[in-house]
């Protein structure tokens, strides 16, 4: 997370613009400490983030409860931070304004035991789950993510049984993918058309070690799946996860910092797409951090997303940047 820090001084674009960061992370794990303070340090440095939606991180799990209920941990830790929060003593971004953690689909209908644990420990800040369900025959992508799901897991009979559980809570499922798995999201939205899917980061196109004509050609496929993808209604997705090295952008590898013209430069085919493809009413900005750290700073991440956006209207950029976050999850500012 070398870069995470980096460009703070940049100066802030659109600054009265509200943001609801509609996905990061919060964990301390092999080495690696990002925690409340470290977000804040961010969230005050220039930008207006007024609300933020914790992503589970596989961290803070219980160490000595039952497997199914030790994700709980994880959600009473987040929601521990959501009410030093609310306090407003930290600054007047509400943190955490809604929580979305881990829960194993894959134990069928014996999950409803797991969600109704995380409601009881967080209440209404509990907005749905994710269940990371990337998947690659090669173990390279596995160094980036801290689970390893098995193949076909969206489309076993047990994780079905327990994705149903999710509508009668008034649940949505936010989907971590390739794009090549991006059919899966799609026959997962077909047949539980009363659940909210939130596609992370794009679906990743996947174009890691490939080269600039290998990268167009993942380019071409991802835009198609994506398409595809978006016809159907109850599937929003979130615009950001660029810093992640399976993009092929290589911004991880640098030595020196990456501004956010250059970052623009870079990210605005892929996010010019997903915003055309979904349309500024099913589009949630996110920053990622601190995963995205690794090829930016917070700031520049912003402005270059803002950069990127500048030609739409007041009304869809109040959409893109907080108002449908606020909407899918339920966050009332």
């Amino acid at each position: 997370m070398r870069k995470r820090n980096e460009s703070r001084s940049e100066e802030i674009v659109d600054p009265d613009l509200p943001i609801v960061d509609a996905h990061h992370h919060l964990f301390e794990r092999g080495g690696v400490r990002y925690l409340f303070q470290d977000f804040m340090d961010d969230v005050n440095a220039g930008h207006r983030i007024v609300a933020s939606v914790y992503v589970e991180s596989h961290a803070m799990f219980r160490a000595d409860a039952l497997p199914m209920l030790q994700p709980v941990g994880e959600t009473e830790f987040a929601n521990g931070v959501a009410a030093m929060s609310a306090s407003r003593q930290y600054g007047p971004c509400l943190v955490n304004a809604a929580i979305v953690p881990f829960a194993d689909l894959a134990a069928g209908s014996a999950v409803a035991e797991t969600l109704d644990a995380h409601r009881a420990a967080a209440g209404d800040r509990f907005r749905g789950v994710r269940q990371v369900s990337i998947w690659s025959d090669s173990p390279e992508p596995y160094r980036f993510i801290v689970t390893r799901p098995a193949k076909g897991l969206m489309t076993a009979t047990a994780f079905r049984a327990g994705f149903a559980e999710l509508a009668s809570r008034g649940l949505s499922f936010d989907a971590a993918v390739f794009h090549s798995q991006l059919d899966e999201i799609g026959a997962l939205a077909d047949d539980f058309p009363n659940t909210t899917i939130v596609l992370n980061h794009l679906g990743f196109a996947m174009a890691m070690g490939r080269d600039e004509a290998g990268r167009a050609e993942v380019f071409g496929a991802w835009r198609s799946a994506l398409r595809e993808l978006a016809l159907r209604a109850n599937v929003f997705v979130k615009v950001g996860g660029l810093g992640m090295p399976f993009w092929g952008f290589g911004f991880e590898e640098r030595a020196d910092p990456v501004g956010s013209d250059e970052l623009a430069r870079t990210w605005r085919p892929y996010v010019e797409t997903g915003i055309e493809v979904f349309g500024p009413e099913r589009c949630l900005m996110e920053s990622n951090f601190p995963a995205d750290g690794n090829s930016c700073g917070y700031v520049p991440l912003w402005n270059a997303l803002k950069k990127i956006t500048k030609g739409y209207s007041a009304g869809e950029r109040a959409a893109l940047f907080a108002g449908n976050a606020a909407r899918v999850y339920g966050i009332r500012l």
